[in-house]
């Protein structure tokens, strides 16, 4: 499978289980919990598969940035949280990171 579609699912899984922390109110609710604990077991399961075939700086940079800005836009929608323009100014600098990355870096080296 493609070190690429791996780390899709590795990012969705991780936006999951981090939107899900604060629903997990102190271990008393269960699905939230559930979804925290799942939810990094498959993220991290498929970062270890993604390593293989993506310099790991590359796959974690990625991995990290578009983690932070789809958690943002999820805690809009689930928590109604609204960054100001600072937070928003701020993530467009990370996308705009993980942009350059994808466009002009050639890594190499296992």
């Amino acid at each position: 499978m493609n070190g690429y579609l791996y780390l899709a699912l590795a990012i969705a899984a991780e936006v999951i289980a981090t939107t899900s922390m604060k629903a997990v109110d102190g271990l008393n609710k269960p699905l939230p919990l559930l979804l925290v604990i799942v939810g990094y077991s498959i993220a991290f399961w498929m970062l270890i598969l993604v390593v293989r075939t993506i310099p790991v700086g590359i796959a974690y940079a990625i991995w990290a940035g578009l983690g932070i800005v789809l958690v943002s836009i999820a805690a809009m929608f689930v928590y109604d949280q609204k960054p100001d323009l600072p937070a928003v100014l701020g993530m467009g600098l990370i996308v705009s990171g993980v942009v350059v990355i994808q466009l002009f870096s050639r890594v190499t080296g296992h």
